[in-house]
């Protein structure tokens, strides 16, 4: 691994371009120094071609742009062009990225200097395996029967193709197998940003609205990761509910935009562009 200098080092999540307020938000995001880096944690948007224009963009005006896939970037939405499924769309969307010169979760993990030395920043694609059981469920099979019963089904179900995996539960173990292996060979004396779009514990899920929309939310085989791994934070988005929660000592922030009725009515997050460590020579 390799140090590269670096400015701040900012987040932000579920941009959702499509929406024409979200695009203008988007063009507007500047980074306070060209040194600055930025997380994009996943749900740019559903089409290729939106995915390509944000991206490009940021990665024309920071010096580090790392993403990781949200679910709607996996669609294989009707509207769009590239008609790839499942593993052959993330490959396609990987290819993009790098095209541009945006770091995933398939590159070396960039190691950023920070005030009290380098930290492995960790772009990570996971997925769910219905997992995050609402109260009173028997198991995953009951649980979505209960989901669908009280009218809470993710479009996931309809959009989010798995192939060539049997399902996306089977999926997600696939990618905890390998992000294991990875993240096991980091350097065990180094801090780690995690960056996952769906959050690595259940407890940011306990305040939904729906219960019920907490399967498609993550996995609880990552519970322990922020102290197996030794993250100075965890970042993540999905919920649309921007906010930092502490688990075991490490801020687990969530750091979301979402869909222009959500921010409309709470208030843009102020910054939207958030912080998550500082330049080197800062505190």
């Amino acid at each position: 691994m390799e140090v590269t200098p670096g400015g701040r080092l900012f987040a932000v999540s579920d941009l959702h371009v499509a929406y024409g307020k979200n695009r203008a938000v988007v063009d507007g995001l500047r980074p306070r120094d060209p040194s600055d880096w930025l997380i994009v944690a996943g749900d740019v948007g559903e089409l290729m071609a939106d995915v390509e224009r944000a991206l490009r963009l940021l990665a024309e005006r920071f010096a580090r742009v790392v993403w990781v896939p949200g679910n709607h970037e996996l669609w294989t939405h009707p509207d769009d062009p590239v008609t790839l499924r499942g593993e052959e769309r993330y490959r396609r969307l990987v290819e993009l990225c790098r095209s541009l010169g945006v770091s995933t979760p398939e590159d070396p993990f960039p190691l950023w200097e920070g005030p009290d030395g380098p930290v492995v920043i960790a772009p990570l694609f996971l997925l769910y395996d219905y997992s995050f059981l609402p109260p009173g469920a028997f198991g995953s099979a009951d649980a979505l029967a209960r989901a669908e019963q009280a009218g809470v089904v993710a479009t996931d179900e309809f959009l989010l193709h798995s192939d060539p995996y049997p399902d996306r539960p089977a999926w997600c173990r696939a990618r905890l197998d390998y992000t294991r292996g990875r993240l096991d060979a980091c350097p065990p004396d180094l801090p780690t940003v995690l960056v996952n779009h769906f959050p690595l514990v259940r407890e940011p899920t306990r305040i939904l609205r729906h219960p019920e929309f907490a399967l498609w939310c993550g996995t609880t085989a990552t519970h322990d990761w922020h102290v197996r791994y030794r993250a100075a934070t965890v970042v993540y988005g999905h919920l649309h509910i921007p906010r930092t929660t502490w688990h075991d000592g490490v801020p687990h922030r969530e750091v979301s935009l979402g869909y222009p009725r959500e921010w409309e009515a709470r208030g843009m997050p102020d910054p939207l562009l958030r912080e998550i460590l500082p330049r080197r020579g800062s505190r």
